[in-house]
Order: structure tokens, then sequence, then C-alpha cells
């Protein structure tokens, strides 16, 4: 379906209209908008803002939690001047699953919320007319979807979403969508590699374009002065005494990329690129030969009224208060995020683990507790007959199209295949894991390191599937979940212990979660579980045993701020494990990390 990922651009061959804003949205609670051909057309609807999840928009619980199929509409007006173009329409983020219509006619089906749908509808549609476009939406959680639940249905008979998850499973168009107008030759895809040694980089790039055609690509610095050019659908060019893109200090070059015939450009496409090479050897991960030590967090997208919908402010307020606090990167925890904060990264000189929606893949409806417990009772997800005849399809087509997306952001530096799968219990997970591992290497031509988030009971001598990683990243909560309160020098003293255990493997660890749920409003001294300063203690204990071992490399708190879950016994308004709220204020915590990070040193703990 997606014949281009590429970040749509307006240049002299290229147009975007953008159709966000207000729609047309209905509710369809007993499933029958096939029967009633809603496809032709909404009736009885009401105005439901693009992009945003509609779920908090509400006043009452049947919309905040409903589960099952929406529709939206919209109407467009197609120019004659398009006859000649090719004409796509790209929704940027659907959840979960999304079935296309123009004009009535079905155009496309396309699974997973968080990768971008593209569709030529060209044949479509009708000229010097209005088009309307509908979209059927499915938020339905099961064994085979990313991320992994279940549905079922309650006493009323409405269809409820129960997570394997802990965050809440929110719907709708969360990123906007847009007619991207493309000539009828145009570009397709651009891959680029970078090889840096001393004061050299050797970039590669490879396009896919129309045969029998003339490439031609420009490069610029970020002043707009002209460098150097390349020639053909594949060559490299080489700089000499580049400027690098490095952590925390990004610079980026400009290349324009140009589709020719007969002496004449019919396509142009600029990129914005940062020179730099990731490696891993041994325990250090290398950005341009340099070792880097990660402080970050895990993040949700997830804001106050919009849920999951794309919010640039909300962007711009984050990336600002992760340079305050001293921070140099993040995971993309669990899904692919918008595209505007990988492009802002760039900009920014963040550090990206991009992450695959695989969350899930341990049954339980108790998942914090469950994937925070050592001695987890076996039911084991890969065992299901389901997941090898589905699931794992899915999976390998998130894998790339993210990879596809993605894959020429300097800010990203590895991808994380899955979160705290169930590695323990079932044999066939190494099968699962091997297919998954293989093909982000070969999909990805800068072979960027992969991983994936080991839960608590992923111990070094239980864990199936460690050995396929490039490095280590541990889920990791004692003195939280696990002998929290006053026993939490006693659950350091695990801590302690399994990290002796992950010596063996020579590679990076990170801490890709560790953390402690605390209401801002409560402060206690003595400290206690929930408090402010509960929260600071179990920081500064945890981080006297991660700077205890060299060939930890990195530590990205959970969470960045306060986020929605599904409401339970254990979290009372989502979960709090948030350095600042929900509404992106700081608790205690950012001071103490604050004050940390700036005074550990970017290469902290280099061996080299």
């Amino acid at each position: 379906m997606n014949e281009t990922l590429l970040y749509p651009k307006n240049t002299n061959t290229r147009g975007l209209i953008d159709l966000s804003g207000m729609w047309k949205f209905k509710f369809d609670f007993e499933s029958k908008g096939e029967s009633l051909n809603y496809k032709l057309g909404l009736t009885d609807t009401i105005e439901m803002p693009v992009p945003a999840s509609y779920n908090d928009l509400f006043t009452e619980k049947k919309y905040k939690e409903y589960t099952g199929d929406v529709w939206y509409e919209k109407r467009f007006y197609a120019c004659s001047s398009w006859k000649d173009k090719k004409v796509n329409i790209r929704f940027y983020g659907a959840i979960h699953k999304a079935t296309i219509y123009i004009n009535g006619i079905e155009i496309g089906t396309h699974i997973g919320g968080f990768t971008p749908i593209m569709i030529n509808i060209s044949e479509y549609i009708e000229y010097n007319k209005e088009n309307i476009i509908i979209c059927k939406l499915n938020n339905e959680l099961g064994l085979d979807t990313l991320p992994v639940g279940e549905t079922k249905k309650i006493k009323s008979g409405l269809k409820m979403s129960k997570p394997y998850f802990d965050f809440f499973n929110y719907g709708g168009l969360i990123r906007p969508v847009k007619l991207v107008i493309l000539p009828k030759e145009s570009i397709k895809d651009i891959t680029l590699v970078h090889k840096v040694e001393k004061d050299t980089c050797i970039t590669s790039y490879y396009v896919d374009a129309p045969e029998n055609l003339n490439i031609r690509v420009d490069v610029y610095d970020e002043n707009g002065v002209y460098v150097t050019e390349g020639h053909g659908y594949k060559n490299q060019i080489i700089f000499n005494n580049p400027t690098l893109w490095e952590p925390l200090k990004p610079y980026l070059y400009k290349f324009v990329f140009k589709l020719i015939k007969n002496a004449e450009i019919i396509d142009e496409y600029p990129l914005e690129v940062g020179l730099r090479e990731v490696k891993i050897d041994g325990t250090e991960i290398l950005i341009n030969n340099k070792s880097i030590y990660l402080k970050g967090f895990g993040k949700h997208e997830d804001s106050i009224i919009n849920g999951r919908g794309e919010n640039l402010a909300v962007i711009k307020r984050d990336f600002e208060l992760m340079k305050w606090i001293g921070a140099n990167s993040f995971r993309t925890s669990h899904y692919p995020y918008s595209e505007e904060i990988y492009n802002l990264a760039d900009k920014e000189g963040f550090l990206i683990i991009d992450e695959v929606a695989a969350v899930g893949m341990m049954k339980s409806l108790m998942n914090a507790l469950d994937a925070a417990s050592t001695n987890k009772k076996e039911d084991p997800y890969f065992d299901e007959k389901i997941v090898f005849e589905k699931t794992v399809k899915n999976h390998l087509n998130a894998i790339e199209e993210l990879i596809r997306r993605d894959k020429n952001h300097p800010s990203v530096i590895a991808w994380s295949l899955l979160n705290e799968p169930d590695t323990v219990s079932s044999e066939k997970a190494v099968e699962y894991f091997e297919k998954l591992f293989n093909f982000a290497h070969e999909q990805d031509l800068q072979n960027r390191p992969c991983s994936f988030a080991h839960l608590m009971n992923s111990l070094p001598d239980k864990c199936k599937c460690t050995h396929l990683t490039d490095f280590v990243m541990l889920n990791r909560y004692y003195g939280w979940y696990l002998k929290g309160g006053y026993e939490i020098d006693e659950a350091i003293d695990m801590l302690d212990a399994e990290l002796k255990g992950w010596e063996r493997f020579n590679k990076p660890v990170i801490f890709s979660e560790y953390g402690a749920d605390t209401l801002l409003e409560l402060s206690k001294l003595p400290s206690s579980m929930w408090s402010v300063q509960y929260q600071v203690e179990y920081l500064e204990k945890n981080h006297k045993i991660f700077d205890k071992y060299s060939f930890v490399k990195g530590e990205q708190v959970w969470n960045f701020a306060d986020f929605e879950t599904s409401e339970g016994i254990i979290r009372a308004g989502g979960n709090k494990k948030g350095i600042f709220t929900r509404d992106r204020q700081p608790k205690m915590a950012a001071y103490y990390l604050k004050k940390r990070w700036e005074e550990l040193p970017l290469n902290y703990k280099a061996t080299n």
C-alpha cells in the first residue's frame, strides 16, 4: 500500500493540502456501519477534531472507554490541475486498524496505528467536484494486534478493551491527514548510510525512483552554502573535515534530490541530513567513534484532553524540559511517535531508541504487577497458535514500516523490537525473536543496534533471547513493585546481585525503565511510598548501583510525565511515575535528576 513513506514536503514539484480540522464522526456501537453503507456518507454525526484521540473529549464513560468501530468523514474539492499529478491521501496515524473509502469505493486497509497510510487515490477521485473520504477505524485488541490485549463484552453488551499493557488504549485519527500531490514520475524513497573515520565521512545514498532518468543530489550547509553534489541512483559523497551531527550539538546539511528528465527537473525532494555513525563495540555505545552515556526517559505521547493526539505545543514543551533537566535521549515507548518529534530531535541533538508497538506479549491483565514479578506464573504467549499465524506477519510489517519511515533520522540510534515480552516461559520465543532480529538487520542498511526491553523475570540466567540483542535494555522496579518502602535496601541488594549476572554478556546495558509513583501533594518525613521524598530516595539508591558497573551505559527513567492508564486499584488517575506532572510541571525528583545529569559527562564511564 505505502509506495513511499518519505515525510511529505512542499517543493517546486510537490504539494500538500492539510485536511486536519473538524471531521464528521460517528460511533458504531452496534457494528452496523457496513450493512448501512456508512461508506457512502454519514448521517446523525457529531464534530470531531483531527488530529486527536476522541476518548477524553466526552463526559460519558461509554465514549471514554469505547471499543469497536468508529467512522470519520471529510469532503474535499479536487482541482482539474491535479489530473496530470499523482494524488495521494496520507493518514499519519490511525488507531489501530483503518479501512479507507473514496466516493464509496474501498481503496485500502491498514493494520498498525502508529505508522502512516499513504494511498494513491488518483483513479478514484472526480475532478472539479467535491469528493468524500470515509475512514473506518477499529481499536479492538487481540493476541495478534500490536499492541496486544483482549476485547470482551460486558453485561451491557458493550465491548471493552482489556490491554496487556499499562497505558490507556486511546483511539482515533491521532495525527494529521493530508493530500500529497506528487508528479507522475517521482522519487519514492531515499536511504542514507554514513561511515565516519577520523576527519572524513563517506555518505552512501540510494534513491528509489523510476528507471532511465537522471538523479542529481545538491548538498548545502546549514547556511545554505553549496558544498558538493552527487549523481546517479546510488553513489557516495565524501565529506572532508565535515561538521558531524553530535549528541546535543546537531548539525544538519541539506541534501536536495532532483529527478531529471530531458534536462528538466520533474521532481525535487529536500532532506535534512546529519552526518553520524552508530556502533556497538564491546560494552561501548559509540556515536562517531566516541563513547556515549544515555540520560533521559521512557516517554508517552500523552496529554490532557488530546490523549495520544499530536500536540505541537506539548512536543515543544517536552523538549524544553528535557534540555532543562540535562537529558540527551528518550525511548519512544511503546510505539512509533509523531514524525514531528523525530524532526525536532534531529534539530535539538537528542538520541532516540525507536520502538515498535509490540507491547503486551505477556498475557496479563495486571501487567504492571506481573511484569515486575521475578516469579510470574507461566502462561506462554508465544505458544499461542495465532502468534505464528498472524501476529508475526503484523510484527514484521510494523518493523518494515518503522525502519522505512525513520531510517534517515540522525536522532534514531537504535531499534527496540519489543517491550517486556515473555522470554522465559517458552522455547518458541527464540524462533519468533530470530525472525524479528534478522529481518530488522536486513531492513536497516545503517545496521543500527537492535534490542528489546527485558521484563523483571527476564534475568541473565533465565532469558532465552538476550543473545540476539546488540545491547541489553532492562526494565527494573526494585524498590517499588518489589520490596518497596522499608525493604528498599534489600531490593537494591537484589539489583546489585542481578547486575553481576549481566557482566558476562559483554554488552552495553541500559536501564530502559526504573521508577516510583509519586503524588505531588504527598510530602513525608521520614519518606513513605508515593511521597515526593521516596521518589528521590528510590532514584538515588538505584543510581548508586548503576554507577558501580562500567558496562551500564544509560539510564532512562520511567516516566518523563504522568500519563493515563486503564482504571484500577493500583492506578489513581493514571500512572504517577512521571518526573513531571501530566501538565508538565516538575516534581521534586526533577531537581535531583537535573543536578545528577548536568554533572555526568557525555562520555561517562567511557573506556576507549
